[in-house]
């Protein structure tokens, strides 16, 4: 079965500068729930940021990314907030708030000037963010439960630690009673996996029991800029 790839959200703030032809611009990304706290972040930054000229936003909210909004707060129209939003849903990001302040320079931009440098801070953004191992995948996971008899936990503990590294999975706090619960998180894709290698690995004593699937944001490695070609 395929799972739908949701739209990837970042770990936390980033932010980047950008001068062009003295005037600067402050890009600030943000994780957000939702516009209430999008608001709270755009609010936080005109009062700390207070002498900048302009402060635009574009934010885009939901699980499937399917509500937005900008604001090119006093630019000419269609020249910060709209090209700011085009890279956020061009680069696949939901759940996250870009406010760029502009201390301007004296030197004016034009239309274009100003679309490039809006969008290309934003942009950077990303990519520092990228770089930084700070954006997190989303992903449809199922909880998995494997009950394991108390002799044999350390040693499926451990093949599960590994296996979890090679299939986009997470190992969760695993519980005892009558016996060790190991608890995962696993994509739909590998679940008829771990039923092998589990059954491989205890001669088919044990099985896999899945429960109910969730929205997890798993880390993202870094990523290495390109050099110069």
């Amino acid at each position: 079965m395929t799972e739908l790839a949701l739209p990837r959200t970042l770990a936390r703030p980033v932010d980047h500068e950008l001068v062009i032809k003295k005037s600067r611009f402050l890009a600030r990304l943000e994780p957000v729930a939702d516009r209430a706290a999008a608001d709270t972040v755009v609010a936080r930054l005109r009062k700390e940021l207070w002498d900048a000229r302009h402060h635009c936003v574009a934010m885009v909210l939901g699980l499937w990314a399917d509500q937005a909004r900008s604001s090119d707060d006093g630019e000419p129209a269609g020249t910060a907030g709209v090209p700011m939003l085009e890279v956020l849903r061009h680069r696949d990001v939901t759940d996250v708030v870009a406010v760029v302040t502009r201390y301007f320079g004296g030197v004016k931009l034009g239309a274009g000037g100003l679309v490039r440098a809006y969008s290309g801070a934003v942009s950077a953004a990303l990519d520092d963010a990228a770089a930084a191992g700070a954006m997190m995948r989303r992903e449809m996971l199922h909880e998995v439960e494997v009950p394991v008899p108390h002799a044999d936990a350390g040693r499926i503990d451990n093949l599960l630690r590994d296996w979890t590294g090679s299939h986009g999975s997470v190992v969760r706090e695993p519980t005892y009673d009558d016996v060790a619960r190991l608890r995962l998180l696993v994509p739909g894709t590998h679940l008829d996996t771990l039923r092998a290698d589990l059954a491989a690995a205890s001669a088919g004593a044990l099985r896999p029991e899945v429960g109910d699937s969730r929205v997890v944001d798993v880390p993202v490695a870094p990523q290495n800029r390109a050099g110069p070609a």
